[in-house]
């Protein structure tokens, strides 16, 4: 197949791209060129902003792709702009997506008020009806933050009459390369000799579905590829949604290390590490569909993902690390209140 990924050479896309070449398929890149990426030498490289999309147009249509995947559609303009170019051309367009929106995160980010959804949820469950989750954080209408939708991106996927669509909608992504070091706040104690983690008891029973980034990859190329995916949503993501607590433990076993988590209630952590989530709005999915679809499973076990992850983030940490986010004498004043 003939295969334009708008995006790839960012944390997930070299993954995919690999995977891709690897199965014997011809892939264009069309991204920045802002961003260095190991990718196979048989890929063939487009460089510009997809905010023009339109100015490359021509080019991109004349590699005359089977299958369109847009790793970054964040608003509903990049979406439009995509199925605008390639109607006519393509035969379908694969967006990645996010678990972002399910009702139940608008819930637990507090955007909206209501009980807990049911757990796990497959695709059909509600969506948020509080749109763009993280304008808030935006400091003007140009910030990515502002436009960003998912729920917008994916009805312009798949609301096109003349393109078929595919949406992905994908987990806590972890791995070699993660930008967000999503290990690190945890990984760091251990190293540092930390004999007691603190975990707010909110937190250590929380479920969140999340993914290896090879296993991730490994979904989005198959949805790219096989011609059942046309029309569908899919989760992607681990089997098991483990809680925070059974997440923190592992991280340990793989680290060697040999302290214990404290479960402390809310009102006595130490303002650091206290998040304005509410932790009774799990965010577990349920990911048969695309197994039994696609026959899709994982190639990594979770004890050898974490293996790799853990020996990257020790080898590159984070290049600014946030000190008041590590203030152990706080951390150790209140264990000794709590030691009991």
């Amino acid at each position: 197949m003939r295969i334009l990924i708008i995006g790839g050479t960012g944390f997930i896309g070299p993954w995919v791209v690999r995977r891709l070449v690897g199965d014997g398929h011809v892939v264009t890149v069309f991204h920045r060129g802002q961003t260095t990426a190991d990718l196979p030498p048989a890929v063939a490289h487009i460089n510009g902003d997809r905010q023009n999309l339109s100015s490359f147009a021509s080019q991109l249509r004349g590699f005359a792709p089977d299958v369109v995947l847009d790793m970054f559609p964040y608003t509903e303009e990049d979406a439009a702009l995509v199925t605008q170019t390639f109607r006519g051309v393509s035969g379908r367009v694969v967006a990645v997506s996010s678990m972002d929106v399910y009702r139940a995160y608008g819930r637990f980010s507090r955007l909206e008020d209501g009980p807990p959804d049911a757990q796990p949820f497959a695709e059909g469950a509600p969506l948020r009806s509080a749109l763009y989750p993280y304008r808030t954080s935006a400091q003007q209408p140009s910030d990515l933050a502002y436009g960003y939708e998912k729920i917008l991106v994916e009805q312009a996927i798949l609301g096109d009459a003349r393109l078929s669509g595919t949406v992905l909608r994908l987990p806590q992504v972890y791995g070699p390369g993660d930008p967000q070091h999503r290990l690190f706040e945890f990984l760091k104690r251990m190293i540092d000799g930390r004999h007691v983690i603190l975990l707010e008891e909110g937190r250590a029973r929380w479920r969140w579905t999340r993914g290896y980034v090879e296993n991730v990859a490994a979904a989005i190329a198959l949805a790219v590829t096989d011609s059942r995916a046309a029309g569908r949503i899919y989760n992607v993501g681990d089997k098991e949604a483990f809680t925070e607590l059974d997440w923190v433990e592992r991280v340990g076993q793989t680290v060697g290390w040999t302290g214990n988590i404290k479960v402390i209630p809310r009102a006595m952590l130490p303002e650091h590490l206290t998040l304005p989530y509410d932790w009774t709005h799990h965010l577990a999915a349920d990911t048969n569909r695309i197994r039994k679809d696609l026959a899709y499973q994982e190639t990594v076990p979770v004890e050898e993902a974490l293996r790799r992850t853990v020996a990257w983030e020790r080898a590159h940490p984070p290049k600014q690390i946030d000190s008041s986010r590590f203030d152990y004498a706080a951390e150790d004043s209140v264990y000794a209140k709590n030691a009991a």
